[in-house]
């Protein structure tokens, strides 16, 4: 360990500044030709350049003498993935994809987003960022070290594409499920970006992954000769918190325009930031509010199929961190937007952790963002374990956020679905374990249908397949929800650009959820979906875009001109609508 920790015996909190002595020239798209197109992915067409822009641009014999069809040329990229052993294969080969053509890259994906989802994100992207230092072959992103806290500004102004419109930061230090993975959990930031790009249709030259880089606590990672973060213990919150400021600053400095999004920060720090900087800078969490977006979103369809009137839905989170906690209040406005006040929408919940029920009796030192929900009707009495929580409360709905792998066992479940039986014929328990990726996940799909017979309204984080079951001579097929976030942060965050919204607002969030709930089609609502298929995600994303957009209007923090929305005002949802789709990055159409 000695021989790798290049930093002992150095003082920690000097800091140089880095000075450049030149900008960097560019060249132009307009001026480009020959392999300064071909090796630049934004202007790079592969086979799809016509004759007269080979010529023009100095391609001839460069590319192979053939103009292919997009559909060709996407049919080539499948065979190859197809061909790949391994996830981690054939996630390296889009990632060279990308690295090389980006028209093509993210045709691929839109096309086939069923199958290439979880190769670009969930589940893929945790084993990604576990090995990244290991897989490690060209930069994708800005990583900024706190030993450069001088130089964010010089860092962000390297960035090659100029004024972008959305970023992605992480610190790395709680990855999915994961941990602390330091600098290995930029692979988040790009991940999201792709999804971002795919799923709302952002120009990717207007997107910008970042890693602030702290160091880590990960004891894997601080041996690991290949690891490429810095090599050294996190410092202390206070001191995070002030390279935290000088980041926010200097983006918005650098910036003025690019929304940023918070992924993967710890609890205590996910939590701070999102209070600290929300007021101040355009920003949004998605671990809190994209997460509590969307499981709001499926939860609303849930309600309606469950046959239990919402007086008495009662649920119980397995999970009180950022993502649970977050969850639950958006939830808690779901209620309160339906006449209940604010206390009583509360007393829907209850949150476990790993020490049983969250009670202020309990007798440990609650960290400040459970104390929100902690319950203070227990009458002294402790909950220490799940099945305990679940004979007490006797829910309607358990939602998972541990990232423990099986922690709804058979005897949770079946005491779940007795309880919502217990209260009258027809009634359905609502069962989302949402923690990702799949090794995370608190059960199975296949599991829940056995353990409710078929009754459950299930969503998971990450995709399961469809699970039939034997009926007599022929079988019912059950099929699955994913609560994936990617149904609501992309269009989020192109309503919030498209507004140019000044900030983020809980309206903003909340009607990003309400939209989603009311876009599935009419086929999906018959096969009892709660969500759109993943095909469709596309759609889904207009409608929430155009949605978050007339919130920010009625918040007033969008920037547009007045004349702009008193046009909409009049023509109504198919004008907006048309606004949003022609600034959708539609690739080789």
């Amino acid at each position: 360990m000695a021989s790798l920790d290049g930093l002992r015996g150095y003082a920690q909190n000097h800091y140089g500044e880095v000075h450049q002595y030149r900008s960097t020239d560019y060249v132009p798209q307009s001026a480009a030709g020959g392999y300064q197109i071909l090796r630049e992915p934004l202007w790079n067409k592969g086979l799809s350049f016509t004759p007269e822009e080979r010529v023009s641009k100095n391609l001839t014999g460069l590319i192979p003498h053939a103009m292919e069809s997009v559909e060709t040329q996407v049919a080539r990229c499948m065979k190859v993935i197809n061909t790949r052993q391994t996830n981690i294969d054939k996630y390296l080969y889009l990632s060279s994809l990308k690295a090389t053509n980006y028209d093509l890259f993210y045709r691929v994906l839109i096309d086939n987003v069923r199958e290439l989802m979880p190769l670009v994100y969930t589940p893929t992207i945790g084993d990604v960022c576990l090995q990244y230092s290991t897989l490690y072959t060209r930069p994708e992103a800005l990583y900024i070290s706190i030993k450069q806290r001088k130089s964010i500004r010089t860092i962000l102004r390297n960035w090659p594409y100029p004024d972008p419109e959305i970023c992605v930061v992480t610190d790395g230090s709680r990855i999915l499920g994961l941990g602390d993975l330091g600098v290995n959990g930029v692979g988040i930031s790009i991940g999201k970006l792709a999804l971002y790009t795919g799923a709302a249709g952002i120009h990717p030259g207007k997107t910008l992954p970042i890693v602030l880089d702290t160091g880590t606590n990960n004891e894997t990672n601080l041996k690991d000769p290949l690891y490429l973060g810095l090599r050294a213990r996190r410092p202390s919150p206070a001191v995070a918190q002030e390279f935290m400021d000088e980041f926010m600053e200097a983006a918005a400095e650098v910036f003025p325009n690019m929304l940023v999004q918070f992924e993967d920060f710890e609890t205590e720090k996910a939590f701070n930031y999102l209070a600290r900087y929300r007021n101040k800078y355009k920003c949004f969490n998605d671990d809190i509010q994209g997460t509590g977006a969307v499981v709001l979103a499926g939860y609303i369809g849930a309600v309606n199929l469950s046959g239990v009137p919402l007086e008495e839905q009662r649920l119980v989170f397995m999970g009180a961190g950022s993502a649970g906690v977050g969850v639950a209040k958006q939830m808690v406005e779901y209620y309160t937007r339906r006449g209940l006040s604010e206390q009583q929408a509360k007393e829907k919940f209850w949150l476990v952790d790993t020490k049983g029920l969250v009670t202020m009796d309990r007798g440990d030192k609650l960290a400040e963002h459970k104390k929100y929900f902690a319950r203070v009707d227990n009458n002294g009495h402790q909950f220490r374990t799940l099945e305990e929580v679940i004979e007490y409360v006797r829910p309607s709905a358990l939602v998972g956020l541990t990232a423990t792998f099986g922690v709804f066992t058979e005897s949770v479940i079946r005491a779940l679905k007795a309880s919502v039986d217990a209260g009258g014929a027809g009634r359905r328990p609502i069962l989302f374990p949402l923690s990702n990726p799949l090794t995370k996940a608190e059960c199975t799909f296949e599991q829940a249908v056995q353990w409710t017979d078929g009754t459950a309204i299930f969503a998971s984080g990450s995709p399961f397949a469809p699970f039939a079951v034997k009926a007599g001579d022929h079988a019912v097929t059950y099929w699955p929800n994913q609560g994936n976030n990617v149904y609501v942060f992309p269009g989020l965050g192109l309503g919030a650009i498209l507004a140019k919204a000044s900030k983020i607002t809980d309206e903003m969030v909340y009607t990003s959820a309400a939209s989603l709930s009311e876009s599935l089609n009419a086929e999906e609502v018959h096969k009892g979906l709660i969500y759109p298929h993943i095909e469709r995600v596309r759609d889904a994303s207009v409608v929430v875009a155009r949605e978050v957009m007339k919130a920010a209007r009625r918040e007033g923090v969008s920037t547009l001109p007045e004349e702009q929305w008193v046009e909409w005002e009049e023509w109504g949802d198919v004008a907006l609508t048309k606004y949003i789709k022609e600034r959708i990055y539609d690739p080789l159409k």
